[in-house]
């Protein structure tokens, strides 16, 4: 017992060291600037919305705190172990069977928009292929198996089922398109380099595909394995910090400020275009998958065709603005325009598809 108790505390006061570091310096960040001027910005346009605003983007942070910190910690475990190693010979053989796993994967796990991206960071910098991850990337935010069960209830088998046939052809979307763009020789380098952080040598391509390599599940008995989950926590838990921090007062102006709902409301009267515009609604929109169902349902209600409403569900679960930036900072440009391109142009397509199947 006591041998544990150390042990937790080694952790605790490891991360704690960490975080401290790494805020340490918090005033000379970039990304705390950027927030301070947008907040001077506002205090300029209405003052009094400020506190508001800070409430509403602390409320934020606080309802995905859960989300995010199971992400961590499992992104964290998986460096430490070396389970990155038998995901990375999972994604690495074959690429189009990489893909397909991948997406089917990502469809069916409990991943949000925003929550997944610590594992993305881990499995990248381990050197997973970038098709597999972009894959499970697109796939993993459109639904859950929670979000699957609520959104039978309320919006019935037939918009449900489409939903999630949808996850997994946006991700097959996604993976084929960066296969075809690095047989070109494009993208390079993934990860910006603050993302990839203090990634060892051992996190390349070579470690992640390693067949002799096994992880060690029990990480927590061995001091440089404590040492890299500490190291891997803090940096993802403050890297998520600061980014959704910015990204959530975003959220909270434009809730503000832009009228979502009478927006969603006059898609309904564009007929064809109401696909498409609805994507276009969508990809620029925080819209959390479970409130957007009774919303959606509303629409519906209210003459919103289902293919229409398939898209906004689409675009928004996977680029909501908390997302977008968090994808942004953590990934060069040309993967994070693959990543809005593919998401538009496969919402955009899901909804269409259905349209043509219902008739």
């Amino acid at each position: 017992m006591s041998d544990e108790r150390g042990i937790g505390l080694d952790l605790y006061f490891g991360i704690s060291r960490k975080i401290v570091y790494l805020f340490k310096n918090v005033l000379r960040d970039r990304v705390v600037i950027g927030f301070l001027i947008i907040l001077s910005a506002l205090a300029v346009i209405e003052v009094a919305a400020v506190p508001v605003l800070l409430e509403e983007t602390a409320r934020s942070l606080l309802e995905m705190a859960p989300f995010i910190v199971v992400s961590v910690l499992l992104a964290a475990s998986v460096r430490a172990s070396g389970a990155d190693r038998l995901i990375g010979r999972a994604l690495s053989g074959r690429a189009h069977v990489a893909v397909v796993t991948a997406a089917v994967f990502g469809a069916l796990s409990p991943f949000c928009s925003c929550g997944v991206v610590p594992l993305i960071a881990a499995l990248l910098s381990a050197g997973v292929p970038l098709a597999p991850v972009m894959a499970f990337w697109l796939a993993s935010p459109v639904i859950d198996p929670e979000m699957m069960v609520l959104s039978w209830g309320v919006l019935g088998a037939e918009i449900t089922i489409a939903k999630t046939l949808s996850a997994i052809l946006l991700g097959l979307l996604g993976g084929a398109v960066v296969l075809a763009v690095a047989r070109a020789g494009g993208y390079g380098d993934v990860l910006k380099g603050a993302a990839r952080g203090g990634c060892a040598p051992s996190c390349g391509t070579k470690a992640a595909i390693d067949p002799g390599a096994r992880p060690v599940w029990a990480f927590w008995r061995e001091v440089a394995r404590r040492r890299t989950f500490s190291t891997e926590f803090a940096r993802s838990a403050v890297f998520l910090a600061k980014w959704l921090s910015i990204a959530f007062l975003l959220e909270a102006v434009m809730l503000r400020w832009v009228p979502m709902g009478q927006v969603a409301g006059g898609i309904k009267g564009l007929g064809i275009w109401a696909v498409p515009a609805a994507a276009a609604v969508g990809v620029p929109s925080y819209l959390n998958g479970y409130a957007a169902i009774p919303l959606v349902r509303g629409l519906m209600d209210v003459g919103l065709q289902p293919a229409a409403a398939l898209s906004f569900m689409v675009a928004g679960g996977v680029t909501s603005i908390p997302a977008a930036i968090a994808v942004q900072a953590l990934v060069r440009w040309p993967v994070f325009a693959t990543y809005l391109g593919v998401a538009m142009a496969g919402s955009i397509g899901v909804g269409l598809l259905h349209a043509a199947m219902l008739g």
